[in-house]
């Protein structure tokens, strides 16, 4: 049950870039709509007048949403109890009403409503504390840059493959990255890399630590040797240039991701929990922090760690009717949560012992690539849960152990290792 002070007002909020719509709801059930702009000023003076409207009593808004602008000004301020839901919740519960359109409006009443029917068995969300939510913010960015470099070395790619091939037979292993954008930010014609000064490609080369001089030698044999593709002006002229910017793009990306990384590594460090998954075998210095915020720092948010298998989507759903059983992966929740799972058991399927061995099984029994690492990650998610709940660090050794006493069946994949 329940234990927040009973509110004095019901809000739903239908929030946009520009204005919010509002439905307010009193202790009698009487309601009323509101709407005023996206600005710090109206905010503060909405929330004041909703205070004083619920004469000292606590106020409580649902909202759709865990993250953004509004959440980030209400959050923190007294008095104020908020309940961010997920769309698809909203979404179920308007279907209830039938022959009801989908609008602004409409939607914040139903917030309200939903609100005020259910607030008994829901929680207040409290944010994680200043240090967490640095960690939580600095991953996720951080991560939208790494996905924001693949789609750009992507089109890099098409780009040199329609006219400047020869750079990426030369410079287009992984390692070489680096050379192959300071090669195409000097030279992004062929035409200009064919007449360009011996010494001047050496030297980019030695920069690049390729210092060796006969390995120097064949590449710009190769390079003054090479056939062009197309002698066409009027495809190499504008797709040198966009090439150059994105040579240029790539690398200003690589250094924000440093940046990035550094930040994340300093927060760590002041972390309490940090030490908890730093040390997990496939996390890494990218995922630890990831997996350090998907509990988070509020020890009561989740009951169990079925909750956080079911919220995150790595708990499939069951539909039953009658004989009929249909089990399906979740599709409703939040997807960078469910992606830090599921990529953490794809690394420690690799670099650890018994998920290694347990995918192995799965694999065996006829379970597909990506189920697998699912059912991975749930059993993943119940170790941790009960890390991050005790503060007790995880003990391989101790788990295999045990792992190995409770299901035999999996200690002929650990003897495949030696």
């Amino acid at each position: 049950m329940n234990e927040n002070p009973k509110p004095g007002l019901f809000i739903g909020i239908d929030w946009a870039d520009q204005k919010h719509d509002i439905h307010v709801i009193d202790r009698q059930g009487k309601g009323f709509h509101q709407q005023f702009e996206h600005s710090a000023e109206s905010i503060h003076a909405w929330v004041g007048d909703m205070l004083k409207l619920a004469g000292g009593q606590p106020i409580a808004i649902m909202l759709e949403q865990s993250r953004g602008a509004l959440i980030h000004a209400l959050m923190f301020r007294e008095n104020v109890l908020l309940y961010p839901v997920n769309p698809k919740q909203l979404a179920r519960y308007r279907e209830s009403y039938p022959g009801v359109g989908k609008n602004d409006p409409t939607d914040a009443m139903y917030l309200a409503r939903m609100l005020r029917e259910r607030i008994t068995t829901l929680n207040v969300w409290q944010p994680d504390d200043e240090n967490t939510r640095l960690i939580a913010n600095l991953s996720q960015q951080r991560r939208k840059l790494v996905d924001g470099q693949t789609k750009l070395r992507l089109q890099l790619t098409a780009l040199l493959k329609s006219y400047f091939p020869l750079v990426l037979e030369i410079f287009g292993k992984q390692h070489q990255l680096p050379l192959l954008l300071s090669i195409l930010r000097r030279w992004p014609d062929p035409r200009q890399l064919r007449r360009a000064d011996r010494r001047l490609i050496c030297r980019v080369l030695c920069e690049h630590s390729l210092r060796n001089e006969q390995q120097q030698k064949e590449i710009i044999e190769r390079i003054r040797a090479a056939q062009l593709l197309t002698r066409d002006d009027a495809l190499i002229t504008p797709s040198a240039m966009s090439v150059k910017l994105l040579a240029y793009q790539i690398q200003q990306a690589q250094k924000m991701i440093k940046e990035f990384d550094d930040a994340i590594d300093e927060a760590m460090k002041q972390h309490p929990d940090a030490h908890l998954f730093a040390n997990l075998r496939g996390a890494g210095s990218a995922l630890a922090p990831r997996l350090l915020c998907a509990f988070g720092s509020q020890r009561d948010r989740w009951e169990d760690a079925e909750s956080v298998a079911s919220f995150s989507g790595i708990a499939p759903v069951t539909k039953q009717s009658g004989k009929q059983r249909h089990v399906h992966r979740r599709f409703a929740c939040p997807k960078y949560l469910r992606q830090t799972f599921h990529e953490f058991a794809d690394c420690a399927r690799r670099h650890c012992p018994w998920s290694k061995a347990r995918y192995r099984m799965l694999r065996d029994r006829g379970m597909k690539h990506h189920a697998a690492l699912r059912k991975i990650a749930r059993s993943w998610i119940r170790i941790l849960f009960r890390v991050w709940k005790t503060r007790v660090p995880f003990d391989c050794d101790r788990y295999i152990a045990n792992l190995k006493q409770r299901c035999p069946d999996i200690v002929p994949y650990f003897a495949q290792e030696n």
